[in-house]
């Protein structure tokens, strides 16, 4: 059986990122992105602060695909504490992506985009629990590692 909110997003520890510009070339996804992360950094820091992106939240109100479908996609900050083991608040842009569900009033529409943020700090502490903060901030670490190894650059022998 299929869950009744299905959550995904990439995480990056803010503490990781090490330049917040984009190059002149950059792809307009990756423009955005540097530009959400500078953002986050400068409205919220860049310790126990963590930057989703690509979020995609998805309701289902009934037991069959073809209706009561909302799906919503989302991108901003969770804030944790101090030892990075509970999530205390997240600062997310939410917006209506795609609806299967013809008796959708907007007034629900602002109170599930409201849920999504609920939904998102449950999803992060359990994010947490499963060490897969842990892991992303190792393999972050040792990625720096091997590039300051390598005199700042990293991959293609560069």
């Amino acid at each position: 059986m299929s869950q009744t909110v299905e959550i995904a997003f990439e995480c990056l520890p803010l503490r990781s990122v090490g330049r917040f510009d984009a190059p002149p070339d950059a792809a307009p996804e990756l423009a955005a992105l540097c530009k959400g992360l500078r953002q986050a950094a400068e409205k919220h820091g860049l310790y126990n602060t963590y930057y989703l992106h690509q979020g995609r939240c998805t309701f289902r109100l009934t037991n069959d695909q073809q209706i009561g479908m909302v799906a919503f996609a989302f991108a901003g900050t969770v804030l944790t504490d101090t030892e990075d083991l509970k999530t205390l608040k997240c600062d997310l842009a939410v917006e209506l992506e795609h609806e299967v569900c013809e008796w959708l009033t907007a007034a629900a529409v602002a109170w599930l985009a409201d849920t999504v943020r609920q939904a998102v700090r449950v999803e992060f502490d359990r994010y947490i629990a499963a060490g897969d903060l842990r892991r992303t901030i190792e393999r972050i670490e040792r990625c720096r590692a091997e590039s300051d190894a390598r005199g700042g650059f990293l991959g293609a022998g560069l």
